[in-house]
C-alpha cells in the first residue's frame, strides 16, 4: 500500500524515530523561590525601606529608585520603586493573599 512504511526501513527514508524529551528547565532547577517571588521579595524590601525612612503615609513617586544593599551583591542594587509599586498596585487581583496582606502590613491601603 502506498504511503505505508516498514519499521526497518523509516531511517533509510531520512526519518528518525521519536526522541524522548528532555525535561523542561523549570523541572531540572532547584527548588526554591521562582524569578517572579525573588522579584516581589525584592520589591517588598525596598518598600519596607522606603517605609522606614519616608513613612506609610507618603505615596512612593512614580520615578523614585531604591537603593539597597542585597545579600551576595557587592554593590548595592537599584530597584526602580515607583515603578513597581504602580504596576503592583494595577495588578493587585493577580497577587496571593498572603502578597496583599504584606503590603497591607507596610500601609499600603489600596492593598
Amino acid at each position: 500500500m502506498p504511503g505505508l512504511t516498514v519499521p526497518g526501513k523509516v531511517s533509510s527514508l531520512g526519518v528518525k524515530p521519536v526522541q524522548p524529551l528532555s525535561p523542561t528547565p523549570a523541572a531540572t532547577r532547584a527548588k526554591g523561590p521562582s524569578k517572579a517571588q525573588q522579584a516581589f521579595q525584592r520589591g517588598l524590601a525596598a518598600l519596607a525601606q522606603w517605609v522606614e525612612r519616608e513613612g506609610a503615609h507618603r505615596p512612593v513617586p512614580r520615578g523614585h529608585a531604591e537603593e539597597m544593599a542585597v545579600d551576595g551583591e557587592t554593590e548595592p542594587v537599584i530597584v526602580k520603586l515607583g515603578v513597581r509599586t504602580s504596576n503592583t498596585c494595577a495588578r493587585l487581583d493577580k497577587l496571593t493573599q498572603e502578597q496583599r496582606d504584606v503590603l497591607r502590613e507596610l500601609g499600603m491601603e489600596w492593598a
